[in-house]
């Protein structure tokens, strides 16, 4: 299952520049993670700094 980003996302970026496989980009108001990309690594919820990375 893929994560997600939360609204609580302040659109740092510090998730874009962790996710190995390229799978986050930002949309209208926040950073957006394309679900089929996503690899389930976790490693941007790890690096996220208001926790607004779960997953899906």
């Amino acid at each position: 299952m893929a994560y997600v980003i939360s609204d609580d996302c302040i659109a740092c970026g510090t998730c874009e520049a962790e996710c190995p496989v390229g799978a986050i980009a930002m949309g209208d108001s926040h950073y957006q993670i394309d679900a089929d990309t996503c690899m389930d690594c976790g490693t941007c919820a790890a690096a996220c700094p208001v926790e607004a990375i779960s997953q899906g």
